[in-house]
C-alpha cells in the first residue's frame, strides 16, 4: 500500500484496558501502529486513558494524551490538536483500540464531527464496522455472499424473544450488539 502524502498527522486511539492482561492484543498492534507510523514520517497523537500500557510510552508517540476514551474528550483532544497545526491533515485511526475506539470512532462521524473537520477515519470506514458489530447486518452480509450462519432473528423486547424461539430452536444464545467483551449475553436452555 503507497505512503498517503494526503495525510500529516494521525491521531491513533488506545483500547485503555485498566485490568491486567486485558485486551493485550490491542497494546501490542497499537504500539506497532505508533512506530509505523513514524518511521513513515507521520506524526502520532495518541489517546489512551490507561497510563500503564506499552503503547503510552513516550518515545512511541509524538504526543500522548491520557484521557477518557469518550467522544467528547476524543473531540476535544482533536480540537486542541487543530488550534496547535490549523495546517496538519489529519485522520483518525480507531482499529488498533478495540471495541471502546470502534465505538468512539462511530460517535465522531455519527455526530458529523469528522466530517466537520475533513477528517477521515482509517482501517475501517463506519459502515464496515457497523456491518461487523451489528448482528442482523453482518447475517446478511453472510447471506447475500451464500455463507451459512446460524439462525438468528433480531428482536428487541421479551415478546419478540420469546417468538422468535420458533424460528430458532433452543439452546438460544442471546447476543446483544455492540457488546463490549461478550457483556450482556447468555444461553436460555429453555423458554422459561
Amino acid at each position: 500500500m503507497p505512503k498517503r502524502s494526503d495525510i500529516d498527522t494521525v491521531v491513533l486511539l488506545g483500547a485503555g484496558p485498566i485490568v491486567i492482561g486485558q485486551a493485550c492484543e490491542f497494546d501490542y498492534s497499537g504500539t506497532q501502529a505508533c512506530k509505523t507510523l513514524k518511521e513513515e514520517g507521520y506524526r502520532v497523537v495518541l489517546i489512551n486513558s490507561n497510563p500503564a500500557t506499552i503503547m503510552t510510552d513516550p518515545e512511541l508517540a509524538d504526543v500522548t494524551y491520557i484521557e477518557p476514551l469518550t467522544a467528547s474528550s476524543v473531540q476535544a483532544v482533536i480540537e486542541q490538536e487543530i488550534r496547535k497545526r490549523p495546517t496538519d491533515r489529519i485522520a483518525l485511526l480507531s482499529t488498533m483500540g478495540g471495541q471502546v475506539a470502534l465505538n468512539v470512532s462511530i460517535d465522531l462521524s455519527d455526530s458529523g464531527f469528522l466530517d466537520r473537520h475533513n477528517i477521515e477515519l482509517l482501517g475501517a470506514r463506519p459502515e464496515v464496522i457497523r456491518k461487523a458489530e451489528d448482528r442482523e447486518l453482518f447475517r446478511d452480509a453472510m447471506e447475500k455472499i451464500d455463507i451459512e450462519c446460524a439462525r438468528s432473528v433480531h428482536v428487541s423486547s421479551l415478546e419478540e424473544g420469546v417468538e422468535a424461539l420458533k424460528q430458532t430452536g433452543l439452546p438460544a444464545i442471546l447476543r446483544p450488539s455492540f457488546t463490549l467483551g461478550g457483556t450482556g449475553g447468555g444461553i436460555a436452555n429453555t423458554q422459561e
